[in-house]
């Protein structure tokens, strides 16, 4: 038998109070899109041209709404005020469109070519069986699971692998934390991959797939603003920092190669988007292929 419905105390007057009403929020004008265009620019070196002012209300207008806030004005000076609605902030306006295997010539060229010679130097002695890959805008963990996926199946038992993940966003990072996906995106997946390393759910679970353990075990994930500070001391022999570049002005891009340059190991890989290029950003490093970039060898002494 259902339980009877909580009656709704009155107030004094001894009438039931009207529920509570959404602010309406003011409509965004150009001068205060400029404030959030100039912040947004400064904190996270992304570029909002004025024909995304419709994508940047899509983003905020329900977080004014859930704080009551009527105008973005003020909200921008919560914004400053408050390193936390900061973050919050950043996380609204990110765009975590990602797969699995996305961009397959990328592991193509990692499991047909790479990691075999990297196998083949360990062989020989001439590198130990360690690998250090960085996923620099990792979204909610697909493309960082993909690489886990490519290592342990091209890589024999006994390599050190590990696997940084980064992004911007803590929403995000909690879903790739989690490491489960509608099973939809199964058929993203290679069959003998899906295979040996994802879960399916069963119960409460089905619909839903998972990351099997001997995946998780090789990924962490950490915030990272790559227009900021805080970058891994670290050396990395892959660096996948894909559909990133294309959001920030010029200046921001260099300044990010030339630090993702400095992370790579001696022989390393940077990865970037099918749209991006360092062509006229750094003269220190060349095409491997389209899209895939090695540092220069530095120059021998006379």
């Amino acid at each position: 038998m259902p339980a009877p419905a909580e009656r709704r105390r009155p107030d004094r007057a001894g009438a039931t109070p009207p529920a509570v009403t959404a602010h309406a929020v003011t409509a965004l004008s150009d001068d205060e899109f400029e404030l959030f265009q100039s912040l947004i620019h400064r904190e996270a070196g992304i570029w909002l041209a004025p024909v995304k002012k419709a994508l940047l209300v899509g983003r905020l207008a329900r977080r004014l709404r859930e704080l009551g806030m009527a105008s973005y004005r003020a909200y921008h000076e919560r914004v400053r005020e408050d390193p936390a609605e900061k973050v919050r902030m950043l996380d609204a306006i990110c765009t975590n469109e990602t797969h699995f295997f996305r961009e397959p010539r990328h592991f193509e060229l990692l499991a047909g070519r790479l990691l075999p010679a990297l196998r083949e130097q360990a062989e020989a002695g001439d590198r130990p069986r360690r690998l250090r890959v960085w996923s620099a805008a990792c979204s909610s963990g697909e493309e960082p699971y993909s690489i886990a996926m490519a290592l342990l199946d091209a890589l024999p038992q006994g390599w050190d692998l590990q696997i940084l993940a980064t992004d911007l966003s803590t929403r995000i990072l909690d879903r790739a934390r989690a490491a489960v996906w509608p099973v939809e995106k199964a058929r993203e997946i290679p069959e003998p991959y899906l295979k040996a390393f994802m879960l399916r759910g069963v119960g409460s679970q089905e619909g839903l797939m998972k990351a099997g353990p001997e995946l998780r075990a090789l990924v962490r994930f950490e915030r990272l603003n790559l227009n900021g500070d805080g970058w891994p001391d670290e050396r990395f022999d892959l660096v996948f920092c894909r559909n990133v570049l294309i959001y920030f002005e010029r200046r921001a891009k260099e300044r990010v190669v030339e630090r993702l340059l400095d992370r790579l190991a001696p022989g390393g890989h940077l990865f970037l988007g099918h749209a991006e290029s360092l062509g006229g950003l750094t003269a220190r490093a060349r095409s491997v292929v389209p899209t895939v970039y090695t540092p220069f060898a530095p120059a021998r002494d006379a």
